[in-house]
């Protein structure tokens, strides 16, 4: 039997050993030639400060949410080092389609924290401008952006445009049809696309041992003809160092790449969640001790990049950050509620008549 020369070997594609990694967690450093960092200092800083400013935003994210302010927020705390080192890979031009956690994504974007709290306030003043930022709008339901990330490869590579497309989800989101076709079209037809998946363990409540089977969701991307990686998605460095790989091979008209980092969601699902119910302090404890930030840290300060002078500026200029983004939310108006049964069905059904006449009683009860 002949093999196809086109058929890559499977082989090729299979990620190989343990996760990726360049720091361990207490912050050593580690070369890998196959994997190189090519930013200078300001650079790595630049990480840092990115990182730190996310949490600070999504800690007060969270706080407005608690104060009624937001009506529901998803924390990305703990998955810092994922979102913040896959950005810093991108190019200018290249496309990002976010699901409903990439805040780390967003600021590495330059887009303002504030435009995309406005969403989950639900007023008609949500959300930046996708053209500015190369940013797409975030997506609430699940793996949805997987197929606006392919078709939007799909079109840069019909316009031949120097244009990569990376589309991010959770481990969840693999589970979903969306997902496989936009996998599959991506491949098919070498769309130039990087699917970043953030493992974070927990589909809501499910853990992933109960979305799949397969030995990594790295590993199903072989079933699709492209290769897929593993990284320490808490290692901000290994995951800038993946993401760039893969952008080189997706910009080379190689196809896509899967990307799986290895992570951990630190607070809730949502705010409307309630972790405890299925997770216990002992692997939470596991866990922040792996914390993208701190282990990071470790490393800029045995480099001589950073001491606690920085570190106090770095941190006042991210709480100076977070109180804008607190100004600019709070007290703004709210949406109203009926809103919601508005510009979805230009002739409503029973059942929709029945709710939306429910809530306004209630909300009628409310108001006397």
């Amino acid at each position: 039997m002949v093999s196809d020369p086109s058929t890559p070997d499977p082989r090729t594609l299979l990620p190989t050993g343990p996760p990726i990694r360049l720091l361990d967690v207490d912050g050593t450093y580690t070369e890998d030639p196959d994997w190189p960092i090519d930013l200078d200092d300001e650079q790595l800083l630049g990480l840092y400060r990115a990182m730190v400013i996310a949490r600070q935003v999504d800690t007060q994210a969270i706080t407005l949410q608690r104060q009624g302010q937001l009506g529901v927020y998803a924390s990305l705390r703990g998955q810092e080092g994922a979102q913040i080192g896959s950005a810093f890979a991108l190019a200018p031009q290249d496309w990002v389609f976010p699901s409903y956690r990439e805040l780390g994504v967003a600021v590495v974007r330059g887009v303002d924290p504030a435009d995309l709290l406005r969403v989950y306030r639900g007023t008609w003043h949500g959300t930046h401008d996708p053209t500015k930022h190369h940013f797409g709008l975030i997506s609430i339901p699940i793996a949805t952006q997987a197929l606006h990330a392919a078709g939007f490869a799909m079109g840069a590579r019909l316009d031949d445009a120097d244009c990569c497309v990376v589309s991010y989800m959770g481990d969840g989101a693999t589970s979903e049809g969306d997902a496989h076709e936009a996998f599959n079209f991506a491949a098919v037809f070498a769309a130039p696309c990087v699917f970043f998946i953030q493992n974070n363990q927990y589909a809501i409540s499910v853990p992933l041992t109960r979305q799949t089977a397969a030995a990594s969701i790295a590993h199903k991307a072989v079933g699709y003809g492209m290769p897929g990686y593993v990284c320490d998605g808490n290692d901000v460095l290994a995951s800038y160092a993946v993401t760039r790989r893969a952008l080189e091979h997706a910009r080379a008209g190689d196809g896509p790449v899967l990307i799986e980092a290895i992570t951990y969601r630190m607070e809730a699902h949502t705010t409307s969640d309630d972790p405890t119910r299925y997770r216990d302090d002992d692997e939470l404890e596991h866990w922040r001790a792996r914390d993208p930030i701190s282990r990071y840290e470790a490393f800029l300060r045995d480099r001589g990049l950073l001491d606690d002078d920085v570190a106090e500026t770095v941190s006042k200029a991210a709480r100076a950050e977070a109180q804008a983004v607190r100004s600019a939310i709070y007290d703004e108006p709210h949406g109203d509620p009926l809103e919601l049964f508005d510009h979805v069905a230009s002739e409503p059904t029973q059942q929709l008549a029945a709710q939306r006449s429910l809530l306004a009683a209630e909300l009628a009860g409310e108001r006397s």
